[in-house]
């Protein structure tokens, strides 16, 4: 066996925020290892994929890339290859790697991703090293480097989910809900503060249910008191919520504190009870819309966004015409939109499914088409009005014009110019919307 040596790696991430923010897990573990994080994918000789097994179309892409890195490797032996995450949790999935794919050096599961750095030390270049281990083990630390020097930081407050919805996977690739220590949670977002970082994510597969597995532990509502009680945090975003267990105390909280931005996540899945009930979401139709009634009441300005899956196994014409009424009816901001995909493993697997890939694909298009309009719609309210934007990205027009871009606090994506060129990153500034786009809104600095 060879002993990698600290050298340039890269990291490759697909899935959700929970699978981005392994990957800054990852990235401040090699760079405590004295590794240096390379710019391009070519650049590097440790390559590591953080992988996702939500929906087939990623695992497709996974495999894609990792033949296309052990083509690679035929060239350049030296090249490492790591392939961790949601993917290779599933059962026979790593043996199918390694068989297909044996120029792999090391498969790694989500439940001991920290122990990379030991094993990177002890992988080598003959044979695939597989850990995957079944359950989270108490040995996980609550605590694991990161890299602190971000305008905006994503912070885990709990790992796994109990829910087991009928078609996903994340309850036998995560495992069950674990809530993160408290004082973990506050030490880390205090040292994020201190390093520069003005917003923090928080980051649950069911955020709402923080606490629920420690009676020791504070709720979520307390939570967030906690996390904008620490000086220099000037928003707190949280991802994502469950409509289950989303308490009027949560909606006052929210409400109250001026840290917490006024944009809720709020996956509905379906507007139908029927397909709500196959999917064992835990809520009706009717107690969906009375949330969303309560939440638009009594938090001022919010923002609604959501996840759809359109073509669930049994879902009628009827069914998804419930889904675009209801769509209609909240008017969300936003939503991310899905065709069902059948994951092994799930409930939904081995449920008869009539729905053939062109009414699918035909009921996706008319519910973008619904969605896009409601979306443009709601950010032409914004034209005229002044925003507060955190600037967080810049960018340089083959004209010399500097445009910068950030989020207001309803989570809106803001591009401005900046004609006094001056370095505005990372400050928040005052923005007068002059034109809406369905996505952004364009503005100048007031």
């Amino acid at each position: 066996m060879t002993t990698i040596r600290p050298s340039m790696y890269f990291v490759q991430t697909w899935g959700c925020q929970m699978n981005e923010r392994d990957s800054e897990i990852i990235a401040g573990m090699l760079d405590e290892m004295g590794m240096k994080q390379a710019v391009a994918p070519e650049e590097a000789d440790l390559m590591v994929l953080n992988t996702c097994c939500v929906r087939e179309k990623a695992e497709q892409k996974v495999y894609a890339r990792i033949g296309e890195l052990v083509k690679n490797k035929k060239a350049n032996p030296d090249i490492f290859i790591v392939v961790c995450g949601c993917m290779v949790q599933q059962k026979g999935v790593p043996e199918h790697i390694a068989r297909r794919f044996p120029e792999v050096n090391l498969i790694l599961g989500t439940h001991n991703l920290y122990r990379l750095p030991e094993l990177l030390k002890t992988a080598g270049n003959k044979g695939v090293l597989i850990e995957v281990l079944e359950d989270r083990p108490e040995s996980f630390p609550d605590t694991l480097p990161v890299q602190t020097n971000k305008l905006k930081a994503k912070v885990n407050i709990s790992f796994g989910c109990n829910n087991f919805c009928s078609y996903c996977i994340v309850p036998y690739v995560r495992g069950r809900e674990v809530s993160r220590k408290p004082e973990a949670i506050i030490g880390e977002i205090t040292h994020l503060a201190e390093n520069g970082c003005k917003e923090v994510l928080l980051l649950g597969q069911n955020v709402n249910s923080y606490g629920n597995d420690n009676e020791n532990y504070p709720d979520f509502s307390d939570l967030l008191l906690q996390v904008a009680a620490v000086e220099g945090i000037r928003r707190i975003r949280f991802m994502t919520s469950h409509p289950k267990g989303f308490s009027d105390k949560l909606i006052d909280t929210i409400a109250g504190c001026e840290k917490v931005c006024n944009h809720v996540h709020l996956p509905v899945q379906a507007g139908s009870t029927g397909v709500l009930k196959a999917m064992n979401r835990g809520y009706t139709r009717d107690q969906y819309l009375s949330l969303v009634e309560r939440i638009k009441k009594n938090i001022p300005g919010v923002s609604l966004t959501s996840d759809i899956i359109v073509g669930f196994p049994g879902e009628k014409e009827e069914d998804f015409q419930n889904t675009l009424d209801l769509i209609r009816q909240v008017r969300f901001d936003s939503a991310y939109t899905f065709m069902y995909s059948p994951r092994r493993g799930t409930r939904a697997a081995s449920l008869e499914d009539p729905v053939s890939p062109e009414v699918k694909r035909e009921r996706l298009d008319r519910l973008m088409e619904v969605q896009n309009e409601i979306s443009l719609e709601l950010n032409r309210e914004y034209v005229g009005r002044t925003v507060e934007v955190l600037l967080e990205n810049r960018s340089e027009r083959k004209d010399g014009r500097i445009v910068y871009s950030g989020r207001t606090c309803t989570n809106k994506i803001v591009s401005v110019e900046n004609g006094e060129n001056k370095d505005l990153m990372g400050q928040f500034v005052q923005v007068q919307i002059t034109e809406a786009k369905t996505w952004s809104l364009k503005g100048r600095l007031v």
